[in-house]
């Protein structure tokens, strides 16, 4: 089997070119795709019988969570590609998911904040799944913030992807802590093999805005990505020829 076209692939000139040609579709496409689901979640998809309007925070706070584990996920794959493999690229998209990843835990903070205030009537509690979604935007900062204290980018490099492959631990306690510990959120609903405890009504624009989610994600790394690989190769030949 012919590996040409992983380093191709891994080619910083190349994949500077195939992320231009990819991100206006991801773009495109995640907004059309984030206002279906959007109208269909607002006006289509009926009131809950107990929270009333108030459960479609819902369709903001769900996708947003699970994309901070799979944005997470992503990173540290690409740190263990980069450290094992001691490809610079995939140390550049690692370096590009965590500014993203660290938004999307914002965000699912901040919106189960907002709908755990009736609910629970409190802003914030020590729940365990709270408490490992706090955790995992503190590995993002950290990751950040240690990739930024190193002047020699291949020692930031290195030390990024150690604390990236570490962390990855806490993906699986944030999905598994509603089954693991006592915890105010309820089990899983939307995930369970026999059934999901959700109505298809409600479920088909939940989807759709994980598409959604997925399809911004694909955008907004394929952007920052290019402005990493252009900070890193600013010195390099074929960008003086592109240019």
């Amino acid at each position: 089997m012919s590996w040409t076209w992983f380093h191709k692939l891994a080619s910083p000139p190349h994949a500077y070119r195939i992320l231009g040609s990819l991100a206006p579709w991801f773009g495109w496409a995640s907004l059309a795709v984030i206002l279906l689901a959007t109208w269909w979640g607002l006006v289509k998809a009926p009131a809950d019988y107990q929270q009333g309007d108030g459960f479609r925070i819902l369709y903001v706070h769900a996708p947003s969570a699970w994309m901070s584990m799979f944005t997470y996920v992503v990173m540290a794959v690409a740190a263990g590609v980069g450290l094992i493999w001691r490809i610079k690229l995939a140390h550049a998209a690692a370096a590009a998911c965590a500014p993203i990843g660290a938004s999307f835990t914002f965000l699912a903070l901040a919106t189960g904040s907002i709908w755990g205030k009736p609910m629970w009537g409190t802003w914030w509690v020590w729940d365990a799944r709270l408490t490992s979604e706090l955790l995992l935007l503190f590995l993002y900062l950290g990751y950040m913030a240690l990739r930024a204290s190193f002047d020699d980018p291949q020692r930031a490099d290195r030390a990024s992807a150690v604390l990236a492959l570490v962390g990855v631990i806490n993906v699986p306690i944030i999905h598994y802590s509603v089954n693991w510990w006592s915890t105010l959120h309820q089990p899983a609903s939307v995930t369970k093999f026999d059934k999901p405890s959700i109505d298809l009504a409600m479920l088909i624009p939940l989807f759709l805005m994980i598409i959604g989610f997925q399809l911004y994600f694909g955008w907004a790394v394929s952007r920052r990505l290019r402005g990493e690989i252009l900070r890193r190769e600013r010195n390099a030949n074929w960008l003086k020829e592109a240019a």
